[in-house]
């Protein structure tokens, strides 16, 4: 056979006319077709997929890098705090009071993200109703 068959479907039935065309013969060629179609959004979906995990991977490294930025920031402020209050208090009681400060603060901040990471606040009421809904309106169509 001298047709080339790497495009989409096949040559072959492309030159007969339509009305010598067999229905095994359009079945055949729309499987080829899908075939192919289904071969290209692969394609696709792995090339995309690949430049977003690229994405994904330059971006965790920059949240990383800042947030060790940010942290380390963070200890020079509460030194500071802490050499600032000496001049007030004994260095050891100036210490204390810093940390005790910052571990309510941080245990606040615990109490509250945990009350947001509840089941009841996670769950996704809206979406669920319109899945019910639309479950609801298939059943109806299909009945």
């Amino acid at each position: 056979m001298a047709a080339d068959e790497s495009g989409l479907g096949s040559e072959r039935g492309a030159a007969r006319p339509k009305s010598d065309r067999s229905m095994a013969g359009l079945l055949a060629d729309l499987a080829d077709q899908i075939s192919s179609l289904f071969r290209q959004e692969v394609a696709l979906l792995k090339a995309e997929l690949q430049e977003k995990l690229g994405l994904i991977g330059q971006g965790v490294g920059a949240v990383a890098v800042g947030a060790l930025l940010v942290f380390s920031g963070w200890l020079a402020l509460l030194a500071a705090a802490v050499l600032g209050l000496a001049v007030v208090v004994a260095p050891w009681l100036a210490a204390l009071i810093v940390g005790l400060v910052v571990l309510g603060l941080g245990a606040a901040l615990l109490y509250f993200g945990k009350s947001r990471l509840g089941a009841r606040s996670l769950a996704m009421r809206r979406t669920l109703s319109s899945l019910r809904a639309n479950k609801a309106w298939i059943r109806e169509r299909v009945s």
